[in-house]
């Protein structure tokens, strides 16, 4: 049975291991219901590992997963009301996509069947159930995806890459699609490498890095965890860097493309504009930057040797290239 109460995902120290290859070394995350969740990391940081755990596809060697309250493992049952796929959805390329459907149609049962012709409406699909799935493009397979999913009529929805090697428009039909999904109350855990997407389309957002968590939390918190960035320009940018380092309340200060940016509270800003003028520095320029997922991201992702010092909270940077995924690709 499910508990009514529990978050649609709950997971605590899962660990993947291959031998001495650790794959998942301790994620912990919850998704609670109404989120579209964003989970991202850099290739090879067990996300994909860490997805088909979440799936019940293989077994974690350490840790829990719950869906709804429910282990997947240990009971079939725990997979009610959930659905989505890893890293490609596989269909029988000669058979149309309706026959793919009705195929998995009768393995799910419980009414399945009834919901073809709305799932596939729903991925704008309907006028091509009859063509072979083998003359789809890949963004047309990736929405036969989700409306295999949908079948299931699922409250949870976990979608590995879905817009991955779509065109412009592709992308732009898939963020809609996924966004009608979280309107139509569904659950969703989005695993994305395009993080402007998951930036327009999530609330919270994980991000993982050699197997482990780096932050979970709400985007919002995360870039306000960052502080505003300001660019800088002035009638002279070295002395006006020394003043600023003199400075309480202002961050390390880098010069990008011709002009200063540091981070700072916005109360010191307007001490440093007075010391900046005291000291002869005439501004030409001073305008917060807005920090995107992607600065953050890379902060919290990229070795301190091979990236530029970015806005982001203390101590997010450090270590090798993340241990590689072994899995292969998988479907639910």
């Amino acid at each position: 049975m499910s508990d009514p109460g529990a978050p649609p995902i709950e997971v605590r120290g899962l660990v993947k291991r291959y031998g001495s290859l650790e794959a998942v070394a301790g994620v912990d995350l919850t998704v609670q219901a109404g989120d579209v969740y964003g989970y991202l990391g850099p290739n090879g940081a067990g996300k994909t590992t860490s997805l088909r755990m979440m799936l019940g596809l293989i077994a974690p060697t350490a840790g829990s997963v719950r869906l709804f309250g429910r282990d997947p493992v240990a009971s079939v049952h725990a997979l009610k009301g959930v659905a989505g796929f890893v890293e490609a959805p596989m269909f029988y390329p000669y058979m149309s996509a309706e026959e793919n459907l009705r195929l998995l149609a009768a393995y799910d049962g419980d009414g399945a069947a009834g919901r073809i012709a709305e799932a596939l409406d729903t991925v704008e699909l309907a006028d091509r159930r009859r063509d072979k799935v083998g003359g789809y493009s890949h963004g047309m397979r990736q929405r036969l995806g989700i409306a295999a999913a949908l079948i299931r009529a699922p409250r949870l929805m976990l979608l590995d890459e879905p817009a991955t090697g779509l065109d412009p428009a592709g992308m732009r039909d898939m963020r809609r699609l996924v966004r009608r999904l979280a309107d139509s109350g569904i659950t969703v855990l989005l695993s994305s490498h395009l993080l402007y997407e998951v930036e327009e389309l999530c609330n919270r957002v994980a991000i993982i890095r050699r197997g482990r968590i780096v932050h979970e939390g709400e985007i919002a918190a995360l870039k306000r965890s960052a502080g505003t960035v300001y660019r800088l320009r002035t009638s002279d940018d070295a002395l006006a860097r020394v003043v600023c380092g003199e400075q309480p309340g202002i961050g390390t200060v880098r010069v990008v493309g011709g002009h200063l940016e540091f981070a700072a509270d916005e109360l010191a800003v307007a001490p440093l504009s007075a010391a900046l003028v005291q000291a002869g520095a005439l501004i030409h320029e001073l305008t917060p930057q807005t920090a995107t997922l992607e600065d953050l991201f890379f902060s919290l992702t990229e070795p301190e040797d091979e990236a530029e010092p970015v806005a982001g909270p203390p101590g997010a940077h450090g270590g090798p290239e993340p241990l590689a995924e072994p899995e292969p690709a998988g479907e639910l």
